[in-house]
């Protein structure tokens, strides 16, 4: 009984451990999911604002440029995967995989190879661990997103959707990526930046403002040339920030989830040892009444 009890303990201590290191991650994913939201909002505007200016050069011109004509034949697609550098985030990373798995079976079926971008460590483990191929990745900067990064990830995609499908190009690129909703939901999101789907005025739902006409100086190609990869890149880095805010706030949710398990087993044990020492304690003194009559009756 003795070692029952003991074994007991020994859990309701490993578990009171296991409570204070999720708790305090809960609290820091807390602290940090405020910057990141902040960080999303702030970004909001510029986002706005170069959509609307692509929108209005794609809708109120006829030219034909290479970064919005839809090609003949589709052979290559590029696919963005923004995953976490660190798990302990629930269902976060495996379900931004399953989405881009679902997308590859989908481009697959329509008869495109595809090429993959990974961004975060766990979406490069899970390559990895396949011994999938890949062809280039970034990691370290998940948790708070450089903009230097997304410039550096749309150079790379639009280098290759500009080069020959011959010469190993895309025709395609799409990212996935998981998107805030609130701080109990992350939507998995793929969008396809290119060849580019122009949605007139702002992504936002509601918004009826009409596109202004403008008067282009330069020539229409060479302000297309300049705005689509800035546009590209302010995608991206949403996407980032969204990845960002979206992994902190599944942080918190787990972490609160595994305090309230370690809760829970700490009742469980304290009451199975309270039991066990109550019939400890029930058992000395069976054996202390059993002697004393024992010794009674010997006299």
């Amino acid at each position: 009984m003795g070692a029952q009890l003991r074994v007991y303990r020994q859990k309701i201590k490993s578990a009171q451990t296991t409570k204070k290191i999720t708790r305090a991650m809960e609290l820091i994913s807390a602290s940090r999911i405020q910057k990141a939201l902040a960080r999303v909002q702030a970004s909001g505007p510029y986002s706005r604002a170069i959509t609307r200016a692509v929108s209005a050069v794609a809708t109120f011109s006829n030219v034909d440029h290479i970064l919005t004509t839809e090609p003949e034949k589709v052979e290559r697609a590029a696919v963005v995967i923004f995953s976490s550098d660190r798990g302990l985030a629930g269902a976060f990373n495996s379900n931004v995989l399953r989405e881009a798995e679902e997308l590859a079976t989908l481009l697959r079926s329509q008869g495109k190879d595809i090429v993959y971008y990974l961004v975060g460590r766990k979406s490069v483990g899970y390559f990895a661990f396949r011994r999938r191929e890949f062809v280039q990745s970034w990691v370290g900067e998940t948790d708070a997103p450089e903009f230097s990064t997304a410039k550096e990830i749309g150079d790379a995609v639009v280098a290759k959707f500009l080069q020959p499908t011959s010469e190993g190009g895309v025709d395609e690129i799409h990212i996935v990526y998981n998107r805030f909703v609130s701080m109990l939901t992350q939507s998995p999101e793929v969008v396809r930046l290119l060849p580019l789907e122009v949605v007139e005025g702002v992504d936002e739902p509601g918004d009826d403002a009409v596109l202004p006409l403008y008067e282009f100086e330069p020539e229409v190609g060479d302000v297309l040339d300049a705005l689509l990869p800035v546009y590209i890149e302010s995608r991206i880095f949403n996407a980032m920030l969204q990845s960002a805010a979206s992994k902190h706030a599944a942080t918190q949710k787990a972490m609160k989830s595994a305090s309230d398990n370690a809760d829970k087993l700490i009742k469980d044990y304290t009451r199975l040892a309270n039991n066990a020492r109550q019939s400890e304690i029930t058992q000395q003194i069976s054996e202390i009444v059993g002697g004393a009559d024992a010794l009674s009756g010997s006299k």
